[in-house]
Parts: C-alpha cells; sequence; structure tokens
C-alpha cells in the first residue's frame, strides 16, 4: 500500500511505501528501487522493519505530477511488486514493475 500526502508549500508527493508481511515473511531486509534512483541498487532505499506488524516502510519524497516505475528488492535477490501500486508496466525483461502516481 502506498500512503501519499501531498505538501501545500511545495511540489512535493510524501509517499509512504509498505511491503505487507505476507508479501515476504521471511525477509530481513527490503529496498526500494525504481525510476526515482535509476534503478542502481547501490542507491536503494531501505525499508524500516515494524517490529510489531512485521511489515517493512519507506518515506520518499517524490516530485508531484509525474509517475514513477519500482519494486522492491528483498534480502538482495527477490524482486517483488507493490500488490497494491497505483499501476503496473510491462517490462522488456517478461516482468511487470508497479507504478506510483504522485498527482493530487
Amino acid at each position: 500500500m502506498i500512503k501519499k500526502q501531498f505538501l501545500k508549500s511545495k511540489p512535493v508527493c510524501k509517499a509512504t511505501f509498505t511491503l505487507p508481511l505476507e508479501a515476504a515473511p521471511e525477509a530481513k531486509k527490503v529496498s526500494l528501487v525504481g525510476e526515482f534512483n535509476d534503478w542502481d541498487v547501490t542507491k536503494a532505499i531501505p525499508l524500516k522493519k515494524q517490529a510489531k506488524a512485521g511489515v517493512f516502510k519507506a518515506l520518499v519524497e517524490l516530485e508531484t505530477g509525474k509517475a514513477y516505475e519500482f519494486r522492491y528488492l528483498i534480502d538482495g535477490e527477490t524482486w517483488e511488486n507493490d500488490w497494491d501500486a497505483d499501476a503496473y508496466v510491462a517490462t522488456p525483461f517478461g516482468e511487470e514493475n508497479s507504478v506510483v502516481v504522485a498527482l493530487n
């Protein structure tokens, strides 16, 4: 699930990305990789594990008026889409990427 908060003072969308426990029950580390960090795993945004619920979360500031493709990288080896993404886009690799739309 992606929760969005739009700032009135500047064109920024604060997006909270959440990977549910069911998507990666054994995960030790989850990162967010996408167009906002040039798909560079060395610039991946780490998600923090929420001890109580077991979910992983990260807050990312996105420029409004754009759509961004992304995926979660679990333990550095398994890719997972966001189950509640705004949309999905086919890739040349025969898979799909999740899409978050930062429109107010």
